[in-house]
């Protein structure tokens, strides 16, 4: 699913008029889209007290459309138009007004028994802080209304479409409906914390219009072709061979998790090369950790994919091991943990074969030479300039993880949960990773983005089980298999 700026967005509604369909006709289209999702979530609307917040710009004339039809089609029991400002030319205020609407500037007593408001005061235009009445409306909204939901047009009013941050006050909002696609602000947090449930109307803007945008909203179907069945013929030689490096003296839980992680998502066979060979799991391969080109070559021969980092440890063979490894290794190759540590100050440049990186915040500062603040600042932008500056995949993970392709195409994971804050879960994701590019070398792209969603949907399965103090990193493969279940099914 594309994702939008709001110059972007403008630049779509500006050639859709273009190519024969009048604003009003997008309007109409938009208000019709906000009705849908009122009549299935709030049915029956005839017994609902409904008040809709109006600016004066586009915003409010999607609003006032969705008066105008919830007039026209459902007869609330109470509905009420308060204007941010006058409005008195907008066709969308006449045709409110012809089937009978008034709208006004005052917030009554009877008004405050309101069960649903639309927010339709503040759309994607704003720059800065909402002011004056704007701003009193917004704190109207989230406070004079108690019982009321709120649904959100396009955006909650205040929210910058851009950044999804507001010096300002910010409506609350329990759905938002956007329209022909999402815009950052839905996208990515702070923005993304705000918006409550998401809806994307298509209004009439062909989507061949939206080909060039490069930044994407992950979802099952830019994957779901991987998750088909297996041939019948096939057998373990057919799904790759996964070598996990890692595990230094203490730290072998962590390359075993990544291991095991391979195996579930579906890796034909796996190999761990540890400092310990006593693993838990049986079907899990193992050989010596490399120290020297010699033994690592040895360890890599055969093998289809290499995971290096999980508890590897900081030794100076051991960083040597990471840098020949990622320039040199003829194989996809992903970094973790200690190996993206034996990167900082190493100048290199996949060429050849793939590179993913998976940092957390900590790690992507030491890789730019940068602060953490400043990586959190602009995640999207950081991922990005590492992903081209290393011809790598760059996956940066948090809150809403990014991944960044070195040619400027980015998609951002909305699957995730707090529960996954905890040890070894970026373990398990680097081996579901290593898993599905074993199995999908031609499909790389999709394979990483698999891993990056399904990482998080088990992960929130998870949680809402056991809770998101309880859930281990382990227990992300527990419930792997029924997110992949309800993305295969999709």
């Amino acid at each position: 699913m594309k994702v939008l700026t709001a110059a972007e967005m403008r630049e779509v509604d500006r050639r859709t008029v273009e190519l024969g369909i009048p604003e009003l006709v997008l309007m109409e289209n938009a208000g019709h889209r906000v009705v849908e999702l009122l009549a299935e979530k709030f049915a029956p609307l005839a017994r609902q007290r409904v008040v809709i917040f109006a600016g004066k710009g586009n915003n409010g004339g999607d609003g006032l459309v969705v008066a105008r039809q919830l007039l026209a089609r459902f007869r609330p029991a109470a509905l009420d138009v308060v204007l941010a400002e006058s409005v008195a030319n907008s066709v969308p205020l006449r045709m409110f007004e012809a089937c009978g609407g008034k709208a006004g500037f005052d917030i009554t007593l009877e008004m405050r028994r309101a069960t649903l408001i639309v927010d339709a005061l503040l759309g994607t235009g704003i720059v800065g802080a909402p002011r004056g009445r704007y701003a009193e409306l917004i704190e109207e909204i989230n406070t004079g209304f108690p019982d009321a939901a709120v649904v959100a047009v396009d955006l909650p009013s205040g929210l910058n479409s851009d950044t999804g941050w507001s010096p300002g006050p910010v409506a609350r909002a329990d759905y938002t409906v956007t329209f022909t696609a999402p815009k950052i602000a839905h996208a990515l947090p702070p923005g993304c914390d705000h918006i409550g449930e998401m809806r994307v109307g298509h209004i009439g803007s062909p989507s061949y219009l939206m080909d060039p945008i490069r930044l994407h909203l992950a979802e099952p179907a830019d994957f779901k072709s991987l998750l088909a069945p297996r041939e019948r013929n096939s057998n373990k030689g057919d799904y790759g061979h996964v070598l996990v490096l890692g595990g230094a003296e203490g730290k072998t839980g962590a390359a075993e998790m990544a291991g095991w992680a391979a195996l579930r998502a579906g890796a034909g066979l796996v190999t761990v090369a540890c400092s310990d060979l006593r693993l838990r799991f049986p079907e899990l391969m193992t050989a010596t950790l490399p120290r020297d080109p010699v033994a690592l070559e040895s360890v890599l021969h055969r093998k289809t994919v290499a995971a290096v980092g999980p508890g590897l440890g900081t030794e100076p063979p051991l960083v040597d091991l990471v840098r020949r490894l990622v320039s040199s290794a003829r194989i996809p190759v992903v970094v973790d943990a200690d190996g993206l540590n034996a990167l900082v100050g190493f100048e290199w440049r996949a060429e050849d074969a793939l590179r993913i990186l998976t940092p957390h915040p900590g790690e992507m500062a030491r890789l730019c030479g940068t602060s953490v603040e400043e990586i959190q600042r602009d995640r999207l932008g950081a991922a990005r300039h590492l992903a081209e500056l290393r011809q790598a995949v760059v996956v940066l993970k948090g809150h809403r993880t990014v991944i960044a392709f070195p040619d400027g195409r980015a998609w951002i994971n909305p699957t995730g949960t707090p529960a996954l804050a905890t040890a070894g879960t970026g373990d398990i994701l680097t081996g579901l990773i290593a898993g599905f590019l074993a199995q999908f070398p031609a499909q790389a792209g999709q394979a990483v983005l698999a891993a990056v969603y399904l990482h998080g949907l088990a992960g929130q399965l998870g949680a809402r089980q056991l809770t998101e103090k309880c859930l281990t990193a382990t227990d992300i493969l527990t419930y792997l298999p029924h997110a992949i279940g309800s993305c295969a099914s999709i």
